[in-house]
């Protein structure tokens, strides 16, 4: 194997195959954490050990006779494996147009290797068995760091995929055991990160679900039994609608706060909750209550100080953009709604959030405190949140700003500490303050220097039980290694009633 044109389409090939692995399965797709891909996974690791014994072969050696027919069938195995591998990714996930043009040159590259390759095998095929060894200087070398990342990771791919089973989210029907009759809620932000765990849990609930969903391509995510819509203007005046659920809105993170970014920000929340409220408006019935999304944001930046509802906030772009949320959110009350906002912490799961952005970092022993790690981290479980919520339609009470935090915040510091622990790894790497203000400005002072040390006061007092007070309680459930709580079902003695939506 002395070509150079074919030594470099598999350089090229090897340092596209990298860039997909680290990009896209870890970094934006963040595959090993996530339970439906298990079978992907399992065929990553396959092709992996695949690869290895290719680079080992043809880097270092020249096969002949039978050993260079085995090369050409591992090369026809890969080849189906990868086929395989397309139907799955196009089955389970909507793959990102990087990660698809990404394939598109990869298929592309590896046709023009085969090409080159195969005429090469045949000739080696007629020779007399044997193992010929040979050493092509810095290609050689190049195989054999390829052999070794790939068998990495494909061990890698091969272990989460077993775990993936203990990923997976518990009942989803256990979460809303709180309403005490058939409810029809309506969800905005259906599916983002909480909205997804909502709507699958009032589904499972036996409970009638409308989405509101702006991109029909992503519905696929829903869990059925749901009525979707793109457009509040689609739900008719005579719908009976017992709850409105309003999470929409532009995420918070995942880019720099410029100024066309914090109208998106703005406009986004203000003109859903303002159409939510039209919605009420128009009903023949009004929905007995309003849940509008907030965060702990809207108290601004504090040092150690306690946050309860009675807090007031500080001033700074977060406050600001809550406050007006909320305010829209309170003009329903005209209309005899309860209105609840709900001023929600980090919300903490393995397939979205700040959480899984952090999983993978950390697991690769590259996780550590930010800045001094003296900021505090107000936090809840994801499934907690969505009990939360059942709780809220559920109490007539409960009614204003409520916190959607776990009883406990811990340090930045503290909660790297435990997520290290968690996953086995050091966590000793510090970000510094001065480099995050650098390359964020007082986007990094708001969401990752600074913090609110926030109490769920009226939701205690409300009588809900949290079942994951505790954050090393609450990151076993979501990694894996604990048990979730049974809580007693509220329901138990309860009368059942049924009303639906035509």
């Amino acid at each position: 194997m002395t070509s150079p044109l074919l030594w470099t389409l598999i350089a090229v090939q090897i340092a596209m195959g990298l860039f997909d692995t680290l990009y896209h399965h870890e970094l934006t797709e963040r595959l090993a954490w996530r339970p439906s891909q298990r079978r992907e996974l399992r065929l990553h690791a396959v092709r992996n050990m695949l690869y290895a014994v290719l680079f080992l072969l043809l880097g270092w050696s020249e096969p002949h006779g039978l050993l260079a027919m085995l090369v050409i069938a591992v090369l026809v195995i890969e080849v189906g494996i990868t086929l395989a591998d397309f139907v799955e990714e196009d089955l389970s996930r909507k793959l990102p147009a990087t990660e698809r043009i990404n394939h598109t040159l990869l298929a592309i590259n590896y046709g023009a290797i085969l090409t080159l390759l195969l005429p090469v095998l045949v000739g080696w095929a007629r020779q007399a068995t044997a193992l010929v060894p040979a050493f092509y200087g810095i290609c050689s070398i190049m195989t054999a760091f390829a052999a070794l990342g790939v068998v990495g990771f494909g061990l890698r791919d091969l272990f989460a995929a077993r775990r993936s089973d203990r990923l997976a989210c518990g009942p989803a029907e256990t979460l809303t055991t709180a309403l005490p009759v058939r409810q029809t809620v309506l969800v905005t932000g259906a599916t983002g990160f909480i909205g997804r765990r909502l709507v699958e849990a009032l589904a499972a609930g036996g409970h009638q679900v409308i989405a509101l969903v702006r991109d029909r391509a992503r519905a696929d995510m829903l869990v059925a039994p749901l009525r979707l819509v793109t457009s509040l203007e689609q739900v008719p005046d005579r719908t009976p609608i017992d709850a409105i659920v309003n999470l929409a809105g532009e995420p918070i993170a995942g880019g720099l706060w410029t100024p066309a970014r914090r109208r998106r920000m703005v406009e986004s929340r203000i003109d859903t909750t303002m159409a939510v409220v039209r919605l009420i408006a128009r009903l023949d019935r009004p929905p007995s209550v309003l849940i509008s999304g907030s965060a702990v944001g809207w108290y601004g930046l504090w040092q150690d100080e306690a946050l309860t509802e009675s807090a007031d906030g500080r001033a700074c772009f977060s406050r600001e953009l809550c406050q007006a949320w909320e305010h829209a959110a309170m003009r329903a009350v005209q209309y005899g709604v309860r209105v609840v906002r709900l001023r929600t912490g980090l919300v903490l799961g393995s397939q979205g959030g700040m959480l899984a952005r952090l999983l993978t970092p950390f697991e690769f022993g590259l996780g550590g405190p930010i800045g001094s790690g003296t900021q505090w981290m107000s936090w809840i479980e994801r499934d907690d949140l969505v009990r939360l919520i059942a709780h809220i339609i559920a109490r007539p009470e409960v009614t204003g700003a409520i916190n959607a935090t776990a009883p406990t915040p811990v340090q930045n510091a503290a909660f790297a500490a435990e997520l290290g622990r968690a996953l086995h790894r050091p966590a000793m790497l510090r970000v510094p303050a001065a480099l995050l203000r650098r390359l964020a400005g007082d986007l990094a002072d708001e969401l990752l220097l600074g913090g609110q040390r926030v109490l769920p006061g009226k939701a205690l007092a409300s009588g809900f039980v949290f079942r994951h007070r505790t954050l090393d309680g609450a990151l076993a459930a979501i990694l894996g290694s604990g048990a979730t709580p049974v809580l007693p079902d509220p329901r138990s003695s309860r009368p059942h009633a049924a009303h639906g939506i035509d």
